[in-house]
């Protein structure tokens, strides 16, 4: 989690610097119109490019919170279902030990 949320940071930051860089060469084609023109449509190009794969980044990230979340859940349920497995086994034992015992005690009252 912490590295995707790493990369996604990184290419937030990406972002920022291709748009401050967009407006660096805006001021720059006041000054030179022709020069920076095809400089900036590669570099709004590229916003849109990275602008993208941020979108994807964050799906991918939202896509795996929730398989984690689902993998929790179902640990849980598994955890919650062989707890209640354990305690039905255990009153089983129980009974059966108990039948075990008036079973014997009957044989011990019958004449031989």
């Amino acid at each position: 989690e912490l590295w995707i949320s790493l990369e996604e940071h990184q290419d937030a930051l990406e972002l920022i610097m291709s748009k401050y860089r967009k407006q660096m060469l805006q001021l720059l084609q006041g000054r030179k119109g022709e020069d920076a023109e095809p400089v900036l449509k590669i570099h709004q190009a590229n916003s849109l490019e990275i602008e993208r794969q941020i979108d994807r980044i964050c799906e991918m990230g939202e896509v795996m919170r929730k398989a984690i979340q689902v993998d929790d859940d179902q640990f849980f349920k598994v955890q919650e279902k062989l707890a209640q497995l354990e305690l039905e086994n255990k009153e089983l034992r129980e009974l059966l030990s108990i039948s075990k015992e008036s079973f014997e005690v009957g044989r011990e009252d019958l004449p031989d």
